[in-house]
């Protein structure tokens, strides 16, 4: 399977940035390059949209800390007594505008956002080289991935912080940015992802890992669903239904093997292969070869076990829900090719036994032991996904009962009983809310579900939660120090 990937190092603008693309992307001395002798060749322009990828790859976000800040402040994870603190604060949300790892989100995102723009201000320098040498075609769609890019890591902005500065042009100087409204912000995700949407090639025509039209279609009905513009998601979301399929066997999804199935509409790329020598290096940069995530070794039972399924999330699965053996390991279960069992002292840490650990994204399933460096590229968004957001749409504007004809495509995986028709729209909220929760465990959705339909406060009782404090994250002390347009006083309530 080809796969895009990101390592090799080049210099744009104040930023060092890194890429790479497994099709014979040709590699440039750095120290030749400037923004006045850059986007010359279509290698140039693919390897400045490539190094926009590569900020998904930091410790900041996918690589480390993006998992245990989202799965456990959704309380989806309890924490074993070796938890590190910076990650403890999650779990009883006692972290604060100092908070390291808060920073390095909030960093990784903006210097993803700056390269970015590197790329959509520089589109008439695209657009002039000659058309024999870099189609038309090709030139819209390098910037349309740019753009998606943008819009992506603003949403993972918006959705954490609130009000972030906007910043849509390369920066000249050092003047600050101020924060903009969380409205406007959308306004922009919202146009960057509906230029994607019609610019980006199709999934069927793009090398896999990078942005394609589908995935712009799928994210911006998401965006839109977060507005609770339903009817303009559900727009969205008509454009791909049926263009994707579930996998069979729902453990397929998490496995390196079958990347890339028929449900994956955007995955985070991640290769061993192609280097780890500077994963602990990248907290924000993304420079150096760092193609590994961490997430195998951090939750793995077997090895750190940081970090475990909660009771309350075990609970929530039906009995016979075939979801449960694909996303924990229970005492009994074979791993390792079926040549070893899991067994109750595997499953015991400082603090006791524990009913399960995880096993989406989890090398158990051909390895005996996990290391620093796992290659299982992490899910952004799967068709499933998009099916419980369909039925969440349709229960607000449509009907109810064809609502639970999305969630029973659902749940005939899971070897469920369909739902019945005549629920009421409570009752298939109800559905939903359940639904998503076993359905996308452990895949960073849940916290940010509990606050926009308004339940955080009683399903997150007694973790010390805070209603109006902790909707969002504060904004770090590094960028009120360094931003002069940001200051104390433009903190996030509570902080």
């Amino acid at each position: 399977m080809i796969k895009y990937k990101l390592i090799f190092t080049l210099i744009i603008t104040a930023f060092l940035i890194h890429s790479c693309s497994e099709d014979n992307l040709e590699l440039t001395n750095p120290n030749q390059l400037s923004p006045d002798t850059f986007f010359k060749t279509e290698a140039q322009v693919q390897s400045a949209v490539n190094a926009a990828y590569g900020n998904l790859q930091t410790r900041g976000l996918y690589t480390r800390h993006m998992f245990f800040m989202m799965d456990n402040m959704a309380h989806e994870n309890e924490g074993n007594p070796q938890l590190e603190a910076d990650k403890k604060v999650y779990l009883d949300f006692s972290f604060d505008s100092s908070h390291g790892p808060i920073a390095d989100y909030w960093e990784s995102c903006f210097r993803g956002i700056n390269k970015a723009n590197f790329v959509i201000g520089n589109e008439a320098a695209i657009n002039e080289i000659p058309d024999g040498f870099m189609s038309p075609e090709r030139k819209k769609k390098f910037v349309a991935e740019a753009k998606f890019l943008r819009g992506l890591y603003y949403f993972l902005l918006v959705t954490r912080f609130g009000d972030v500065p906007l910043i849509t042009v390369i920066p000249e100087g050092g003047a600050g940015f101020p924060r903009t409204s969380a409205s406007t912000v959308y306004d922009q995700i919202v146009s960057d992802l509906t230029t994607a949407s019609t610019d980006l090639l199709s999934k069927a025509s793009e090398d896999v890992g990078r942005a394609n039209k589908e995935a712009a279609i799928a994210i911006l009905g998401k965006v839109k669903l977060f507005r609770k513009d339903y009817s303009g998601a559900m727009a969205e979301f008509d454009k791909i239904y049926g263009k994707f399929s579930l996998e069979p066997d729902f453990y397929d999804n998490f496995k390196i093997e079958t990347e890339h199935g028929p449900e994956s509409i955007f995955e985070i790329e991640y290769d061993a292969n192609l280097g780890d020598g500077a994963k602990w290096n990248s907290s924000v940069s993304d420079a150096g070869p760092n193609e590994v995530t961490f997430r195998g070794q951090e939750y793995g039972l077997l090895d750190w076990f940081n970090v475990y399924p909660s009771n309350k999330l075990l609970d929530a699965f039906e009995p016979g829900d075939k979801r449960y053996a694909g996303s924990f390991y229970s005492v009994g279960d074979s791993y390792a090719n079926g040549e070893a069992t899991i067994t109750a002292v595997d499953l015991t840490s400082g603090s006791g036994q524990k009913r399960a650990g995880w096993k989406k994204y989890q090398n158990y399933y051909y390895a005996r032991n996990e290391n620093q460096a796992s290659s299982i590229n992490m899910k952004y968004m799967r068709y499933s996904d998009v099916l419980l957001m369909m039925a969440e749409c349709e229960n607000e504007i449509g009907s109810q009962s064809a609502a639970v004809d999305y969630i029973n495509e659902v749940r005939a995986r899971a070897g469920l009983a369909d739902l019945s028709s005549g629920l009421s729209k409570q009752q298939v909220f109800d559905a939903i809310v359940h639904e998503r929760q076993v359905e996308l465990a452990g895949e960073q959705c849940r916290f940010n579900d509990i606050l926009r339909w308004g339940i955080a406060s009683t399903a997150l009782s007694g973790t010390n939660f805070q209603a109006g404090k902790n909707e969002l994250l504060p904004i770090p002390d590094r960028e009120i120090s360094s931003n002069e347009a940001v200051n104390q006083e433009n903190q996030n309530p509570g902080y």
